[in-house]
């Protein structure tokens, strides 16, 4: 970060129950160089890294026609998700700026757009859009990115204490281009994507349970590459097995036949161990299967473009076959019935049969 960086502030989007502030601590921010005078697009992206993320030094060809922009979501507890575009530059990170400071993360990188190369340690890596990249930000590296448009990547920052794998392990991993079209590196690529696109729309009460997953997924996806054995190792592929079974719980909600059995049978386990996963998480398979179910079914009565759809309709497109039955436990969990909750959030009054359900 050049020391010498200053300028306009640009005047942030931002998508937040609490407003927007300085650094992480609201939920969402969108900020754009063009909202900056050209003159001080530069340094103000300059402040832009430094301030979300950690201090470089960064140099470019494009000081005079300087084009970047930048989403940041917060998930609370120094987890954060940016996806970030920018111009050809080089970017370094050294031992006098990680003495200045430090937030002690690691940070895995999803290349979506550009050329880049990146040195640290030991390691040097070209990595191809697709590619997940890891770094520390507590040690010295060194970045290029080359391209005639704009490069962009999507950036997830994780303190040092939210990842129980060895720090050895995962240095040796770094600047080295992870696994992410198969396995947990595809699921971990597809969730970070969503981040960026969904992120705006999460409510307050989500970040958190957002959070746990994308940091279970990443514990799971670094200590099976990290070939460390031991109770970690095995307890992230537990988190990474967890994790895809309530996927494809949630992809199947719909179907009336969705129960624990079918769903060990589909994942060629015993009803017992599945329940044994479940249990480490604080809950049974049919408390999940049936939360999944209702938060689907809340999220539909708030929506807007389903105002078409009865509220027996959204019920059974979530696997509610019994509207008295759906009607009561949607009023146990959200303290109303289905029918008033839509109306309280603006919807059509129900017709019909699906009255009753409400």
């Amino acid at each position: 970060m050049h020391d010498h960086a200053g300028g306009a502030e640009a005047v942030p989007r931002c998508v937040s129950a609490g407003g927007c502030q300085d650094g992480w601590d609201h939920r969402v921010m969108t900020l754009c160089s063009r909202d900056v005078p050209a003159a001080e697009r530069f340094s103000w992206f300059c402040e832009l890294v430094a301030r979300d993320m950690a201090p470089h030094d960064i140099v470019t060809e494009h000081v005079q026609d300087f084009s970047a922009s930048a989403t940041l979501l917060s998930l609370g507890e120094g987890i954060g998700v940016s996806s970030v575009a920018f111009p050809a530059m080089q970017s370094i990170r050294s031992r006098r700026l990680i003495r200045r400071s430090d937030p002690e993360l690691w940070v895995l990188a999803l290349v979506v757009k550009g050329a880049m190369q990146r040195e640290q340690g030991r390691n040097q890596v070209n990595p191809r859009p697709g590619d997940l990249v890891l770094y520390d930000s507590s040690q010295p590296y060194w970045a290029s990115i080359a391209t005639d448009d704009v490069a962009q990547s999507i950036v997830l920052h994780l303190p040092r204490r939210t990842v129980p794998v060895p720090e050895q392990a995962l240095r040796r991993m770094v600047a080295t281009a992870l696994p992410s079209r198969t396995g947990i590196g595809a699921l971990l690529s597809q969730l970070l994507g969503g981040l960026v696109e969904q992120g705006p729309k999460l409510e307050a009460g989500q970040t958190g349970r957002v959070a746990s997953a994308v940091v279970d997924l990443t514990t799971a996806f670094l200590a099976g590459l990290s070939g460390a054995d031991g109770p970690q190792t095995t307890a992230a592929r537990r988190v990474a097995q967890l994790h895809q079974i309530k996927s494809f719980i949630r992809s199947r909600l719909g179907e009336p036949g969705l129960t624990p059995t079918a769903v060990a049978a589909a994942h060629h386990i015993s009803l017992r161990a599945l329940q044994y996963l479940f249990r480490e998480d604080g809950r049974t398979v049919g408390a999940f299967i049936r939360e999944q179910r209702l938060e689907r079914c809340r999220a539909g009565l708030a929506d807007p473009r389903l105002a078409g759809h009865s509220v027996a309709a959204i019920a059974v497109r979530a696997g509610f076959c019994d509207a008295a039955a759906f009607s009561r436990a949607f009023k146990a969990r959200y303290g109303m019935p289905p029918g008033e909750y839509r109306r309280h959030c603006g919807g059509p009054p129900s017709q019909g049969r699906a009255g009753h359900t409400g």
